[in-house]
């Protein structure tokens, strides 16, 4: 039997492949998320660099959130990536989950940057 660490691997390099076959150039919106905070940046896969990132542990956004790690953390996120993302002139991305469900925070920031002007 596959260790739990082993299997979230596995499903975060599928997804991965995935993707990389729809994007037809497109960038990707990976987002990583913590006990403490969640990251998400913009990624230009083909020439290898971040287009745009934010995160909860930024000093402006730690100053005025309650905690880095719940859905209102999640939707301030994705309301500044899709700002940032609009902003370096990126009009539609791939939404990256990183091998985790979409639910809950992952979720949230989603959905908040979808508001924001992302298309995904």
């Amino acid at each position: 039997m596959m260790k739990p660490k082993k299997l979230f691997e596995r499903r975060k390099q599928r997804l991965r492949a995935s993707l990389r076959r729809r994007a037809k150039g497109r960038p990707r919106l990976s987002v990583f998320r913590s006990g403490k905070h969640i990251y998400a940046q913009v990624i230009d896969d083909v020439q290898g660099r971040t287009l745009a990132a934010a995160s909860t542990a930024e000093k402006d956004l730690r100053e005025t959130l309650k905690s880095g790690a719940d859905c209102a953390a999640a939707g301030e996120v994705g309301r500044l990536i899709a700002e940032r993302a609009k902003a370096a002139g990126v009009e539609t991305v791939v939404f990256d989950r990183g091998g985790r469900l979409y639910h809950g925070r992952v979720k949230a920031l989603a959905e908040a940057a979808r508001e924001g002007g992302l298309a995904f």
